[in-house]
């Protein structure tokens, strides 16, 4: 028991860029776990509020289950949400998740998606704004056991960094024990299109409202499809205000 309470340490992968000492005000982290039985849907929306929040959610898909999870970590000092995923035959799993962070701020999303029937697909859109000395960080991990042929998993990350002084981390990773299945991840880390940006001033928008326009369009890909997308993205524009 003290054994699963004890701090985790950077000696481990998903807690490798973490704020440890911020993490310590949430935890022990308690695993929360949601079921969705066989041919039925679920969906969740989870809005991380400010000062030291952690979630972990443990998530299993029965055969031809779908869950929607969508997330806007924006948490303030410090935000981590934490998926665990084990499909059934051909499940369907859906995340979509934008990081905003400035300051000294850490936010972090850190998945595990375990295809372990065949035919299920998982889709994983992360999109992460930071500035100042921000560290944004997507740990994900896709697991593929022997048998889940037909499996279709593709991950989805990028980063735009408003300053130079800002980290972006990301570890896409695949394991693969099966055949005939398509997997595939993208990664990139970058700044602000300064050719968008010249275009959107030349038709008449300040260099403010240009910049931020550019960001809301990127961080709404990760809510593009949500059940409730609209309240989604008018709570990352809030935050984009407030990180501008």
């Amino acid at each position: 028991m003290l054994a699963e309470l004890a701090l985790p340490t950077r000696h481990e992968e998903d807690y490798r860029y973490t704020d440890l000492a911020a993490l310590e005000a949430a935890w022990p982290v308690a695993r929360e776990e949601i079921v969705v039985a066989a041919g039925e849907s679920g969906q969740l929306a989870l809005v991380m509020g400010e000062g030291a929040a952690a979630r972990h959610l443990v998530i299993t898909l029965g055969d031809e289950a779908r869950f929607d999870l969508r997330v806007l970590n924006a948490a303030g000092h410090f935000g981590r949400v934490a998926v665990d995923v084990r499909m059934g035959r051909a499940a369907d799993f859906t995340l979509g998740c934008a990081q905003l962070g400035g300051g000294d701020e850490t936010v972090e999303i850190v998945t595990e998606v375990t295809h372990a029937e065949p035919d299920a697909t998982s889709r994983q859109v992360v999109r992460s704004v930071l500035g100042g000395k921000a560290t944004g960080t997507y740990l994900g991990r896709v697991a593929v056991e022997r048998g889940a042929d037909g499996t279709d998993a593709a991950q989805s990350v990028r980063a735009m960094l408003l300053d130079r002084t800002a980290t972006a981390n990301a570890r896409p990773e695949l394991e693969i024990y099966a055949d005939d299945v398509k997997c595939a991840h993208g990664c990139a880390v970058g700044e602000l299109d300064q050719t968008g940006l010249f275009y959107l001033q030349s038709r008449g928008l300040p260099p403010a409202e240009a910049k931020r326009l550019m960001l809301q369009a990127f961080v709404a890909e990760a809510f593009v499809g949500a059940p409730d997308e609209e309240r989604l993205n008018a709570a990352a524009l809030a935050a984009l205000e407030v990180l501008l």
